[in-house]
């Protein structure tokens, strides 16, 4: 069942559209990054967004949760819907979007502060206190990623003690903490090892049994490997980042739709 709330679960469908994006476009000053982007991602479905650098990928990734809010020069037009609901109605509280849609980065940003408080942080700005629900809440992130029999005893060790791969499963526990609806990777495996990596990539596997999963990736296997869908990215003629193709990964990446997504996809270009 969806994670959200009230508002959130009557506007749901049981065939579902997580979120849509209509005729996006997004500004920096007068820098135009994004243009008319329309996409329709699905509930519980890993989608990989791939391109050349500079096409925009992260760029729309942040916009999921508003991040380029706090860019004070960028500006949204067009529609972004999350369940239905409009997320740059000037009624959306952003706060409940960004607990909603939760982010990973591409490199671990663990807070300095210990393994337990790195997780319960985000819960506790929205109110919940209880030791014993805080407790329940760690249990329940570190054994989603994995990591609960490994820390259990060392909950109060500093969070940065940990290995750079055990870093970044930190970082989608304290995601996870929060119990969002989408979560957002932004290249998260791409400062780690080969180990490390696979290890996400069968997190993502597990957790998109409850989650949707948006990644930004330039490794064309992993796309493969854990997406269902892809979202190939690129610069028009104007330099303006655009999405140039969007289907089923299989399809994608065995028959693409154009020529230049089947040299970015060899290694052609990019």
């Amino acid at each position: 069942m969806p994670h959200g709330k009230g508002v959130w679960d009557l506007l749901a469908s049981q065939e579902k559209i997580k979120i849509k994006t209509i005729s996006l476009n997004l500004h920096y000053g007068d820098f135009h990054a994004l243009g008319d982007v329309t996409m329709d991602i699905h509930e519980r479905s890993i989608t990989a967004i791939i391109g050349p650098s500079g096409c925009g990928k992260s760029s729309l990734l942040r916009i999921f949760n508003r991040m380029n809010d706090l860019i004070p020069i960028s500006r949204v037009s067009g529609e972004v819907l999350l369940d239905g609901v409009p997320i740059y109605d000037s009624a959306m509280d952003v706060v409940e979007l960004r607990k909603k849609v939760g982010m990973v980065f591409q490199k671990p940003n663990v807070f300095p502060m210990s393994i337990y408080e790195n997780i319960v942080i985000g819960p506790k700005s929205h109110g919940i206190s209880n030791k014993t629900r805080l407790a329940e809440i760690v249990e329940k992130s570190l054994s989603q990623v994995a990591l609960w029999d490994e820390l259990k005893d060392d909950l109060h060790k500093p969070g940065l003690s940990l290995s750079a791969g055990e870093q970044q499963r930190l970082c989608i526990a304290r995601a996870v903490a929060t119990e969002p609806d989408v979560i957002l990777m932004d290249e998260s495996c791409s400062a780690l090892d080969p180990e490390s990596t696979m290890k996400i990539e069968e997190l993502m596997k597990e957790l998109v049994m409850d989650y949707t999963i948006i990644i930004v990736t330039h490794n064309m296997e992993q796309a493969v490997r854990v997406s269902d869908m892809s979202a190939f990215m690129m610069l028009d003629e104007n330099r303006v980042g655009t999405l140039h193709e969007y289907g089923p990964t299989i399809e994608m990446f065995t028959t693409p739709k154009s020529k230049i997504t089947e040299n970015y996809i060899t290694g052609r270009f990019g």
